[in-house]
Parts: C-alpha cells; sequence; structure tokens
C-alpha cells in the first residue's frame, strides 16, 4: 500500500505527522512518500501543485492531506495560491465524492455549541459533490459590464453549472451510503431560484426510483442551515452541491464540538480517495502545538475503510480516538472545565498508547 503524505502548509505539517505516527503504530505495511504542496510548493518550486507532487498522487492507493493555504500568498495571481493545490488533485485525480461524517462523541456533547440533548448521539453524513458547480464552472473572470445596474463598471462573474451525469454519479454514492445506515437521503437544493439546482432536484427524484428502500426527502438550501440547528439528529445523509456542502458541512462540524474533530474523505469512482481534515490551515496557530490532530487521524482512519480496504484498522483507530477522549484529554478547542487540556503531539502520544493497549 503506497502512501502520498501532503503535509501542506500551516498546521497541516504538525497534524499528518500525528496521522502518521497513528498509521506507522498499527501492525501494517505502508510504503510512505512524502511531497510539497500548496505554500510549501510554491515556495520550493513555483507552483502549488508540482508535477512531481501530481504524479505522486496518481501512482499512489490513497492521499492523506493536510491543509493548503496562508495569508501572505492572498496576493499571488489566483492560479499559483495554495488553494488551487487541492482543487487541482480533486480535478486530475476525479475526487468528485466528498464524504464528511459530523459524529459528536459522548464525551464532546457539552463541547458543541448546541445543547447536550439536542446532539448527543449525532451522526450524520454529508456527501458534497466535488467537481462540479460554481467552483468549476466555466466561464468566470472579471470584464466591463454591458448591463445590468452599472454598465460600464468592473464585474467578477462565475458559473453555477451541472450536468445529469453528475448528478446522477452523486445521487447513486448518496443513496448507496443510505441503504447501510438509516435508509434516509436529504436532498439539498436551491430549486426554487436556480435552475441549475432544478435539474439536480429532477435527477436526484429519478435516482432514487432505483433505492426503493431508502426515503428522499427535498430541502432547500437556507431551510437546511437553519434545521441543522435547531434539529440536527432529524438528518442522516445530506447529499448537496459543491459550494452549499462546503458550507453546510463546516456548519455541522460545530455541533460535534470543534472542526478540528471533523474528517473527510474525497472518492473517485473506484473508491482511491485523497484525505484530509475538514479544517483548514489556521496560520495563526501554526507552529504553537496546539493543534487537534484527531480530524486527521480520524481522516487515516477512512482512508484505512474506503481505498486501503482495511476495515478492522480503521475501527481500531476510531476506538483509540474515543478511549483518548473517554481519559479527559482535549486540545484547547475542546478543551472544557474538568479536562486535561494537551497539544497537538501529546494528543497523538495518546492514541499511539491506546492502540498498544487495545485487546
Amino acid at each position: 500500500m503506497k502512501l502520498a503524505i501532503l503535509p501542506g502548509d500551516g498546521i497541516g505539517t504538525e497534524i499528518v505527522a500525528q496521522a502518521v505516527r497513528v498509521l506507522q503504530a498499527l501492525d501494517l505495511k505502508f510504503e510512505m512518500e512524502e511531497a510539497k504542496v500548496g505554500g510549501a510548493a510554491y515556495e520550493a518550486f513555483g507552483h502549488p501543485l508540482p508535477d512531481a507532487t501530481l504524479n505522486l498522487a496518481k501512482s499512489a492507493d490513497a492521499i492523506l492531506f493536510g491543509a493548503a493555504g496562508d495569508w501572505k500568498y492572498d496576493t499571488l495571481d489566483r492560479p499559483l495560491r495554495p488553494e488551487q493545490a487541492i482543487l487541482g488533485l480533486r480535478k486530475h485525480l476525479g475526487l468528485f465524492a466528498n464524504l464528511r461524517p459530523a459524529i459528536c462523541y459522548e464525551q464532546l456533547t457539552h463541547a458543541s455549541s448546541l445543547k447536550p440533548e439536542l446532539v448527543a448521539g449525532l451522526d450524520i453524513l454529508i456527501i458534497r459533490e466535488l467537481t462540479g458547480d460554481i467552483y468549476f464552472g466555466q466561464p468566470r473572470g472579471r470584464r466591463t459590464a454591458t448591463d445590468g445596474h452599472f454598465p460600464g463598471a468592473l464585474e467578477a462573474f462565475d458559473t453555477m453549472r451541472y450536468s445529469v451525469p453528475e448528478i446522477e454519479r452523486i445521487g447513486h454514492v448518496a443513496f448507496q451510503a443510505a441503504q447501510k445506515r438509516s435508509k434516509k437521503v436529504c436532498s439539498v437544493d436551491k430549486a426554487n431560484v436556480l435552475e441549475t439546482f432544478q435539474l439536480w432536484k429532477d435527477v436526484m427524484t429519478e435516482v432514487g426510483k432505483s433505492y426503493p428502500d431508502v426515503q428522499l426527502s427535498h430541502m432547500y438550501v437556507d431551510n437546511a442551515a437553519m434545521q441543522l440547528v435547531k434539529a440536527p439528529k432529524a438528518f442522516d445523509v445530506v447529499v448537496t452541491g459543491n459550494m452549499f456542502g462546503d458550507i453546510l458541512s463546516d456548519e455541522a462540524s460545530m455541533l460535534t464540538g470543534s472542526i478540528g474533530m471533523l474528517p473527510s474523505a474525497s472518492l473517485d469512482k473506484a473508491n482511491k480517495g485523497l484525505y484530509e481534515p475538514s479544517h483548514g490551515s489556521a496560520p495563526d496557530i501554526a507552529g504553537k502545538g496546539v493543534a487537534n490532530p484527531l480530524a486527521t487521524i480520524l481522516s487515516a482512519a477512512m482512508m484505512l475503510r474506503y481505498s486501503l480496504a482495511q476495515p478492522e484498522a480503521a475501527v481500531r483507530i476510531e476506538a483509540a480516538v474515543q478511549a483518548v477522549l473517554a481519559q479527559g484529554l482535549r486540545t484547547p478547542d475542546i478543551y472544557s472545565d474538568g479536562t486535561t487540556k494537551v497539544g497537538t503531539s501529546q494528543m497523538g502520544d495518546a492514541v499511539v498508547a491506546a492502540l498498544s493497549t487495545q485487546g
């Protein structure tokens, strides 16, 4: 099993290092090769996604990614900004399905921004289409307006677009995931305003006919955002487009106690994937040793489950994380009175130790 290790920028190097330690503690044989990506790659090679890094990602069985981005690169031309690395990887590798589980562990119910009774037992899977929508739609750019309220003014434009096959394939991912869970899919759209999402709704309805055992519902994105904080446990599998999924999954992360707890998997049609925490590079805390590595460690567990056919090892990591939380160890983002505050490497130490003591 060949793993591409792409730590990236900011806290990416710190959290990926702990996930690698956890993987090395398993009784499995991995070939791991590390490469620069994002701002680190721009500094070294003048591009956020050098050919060598892309080729490594293509040749690997799975990719463990940290984070990309730093405020100091905000003045670069957009194609050279660190964030273009992750967009490029998604595009070149065909990573169209993003799975983001939002689970509130029993030990963290009081760390959530909602009342404990609203989040206790929470287990949502948000499935975000990852290679279409306004993030990739063409044409895009800037021009002088020829119509609208201010002809002659500089304007910027992006294009929201989806084709039927794009919607169908993410729909099948969602329905098949629901069949292994509580058999409920909520498709989130904005069909009342956007033609793109009227098509989305129509196609999801048609795909749903192939899964009579799964209950399909539709919800406008603004209502979905409200319901996520009003009655989050009413959801099981949520499927939506690229932009809405980006926003809703970050909202859902706060139900779990911290975005530092939210792993993710980005998969192609053969389940080869890129695995990363849902949070960003957090340059404000980079190098301070306080970042929460658990989302990255849990992303490694998802990698074992989805791309490497090692479900038992995935369960071991998840159990180790729960054991550490039960011990009361907390990084600052999930700390509360009565628990023990630890740093990034100490949390990694604890997970590795918990793995070694499993029966």
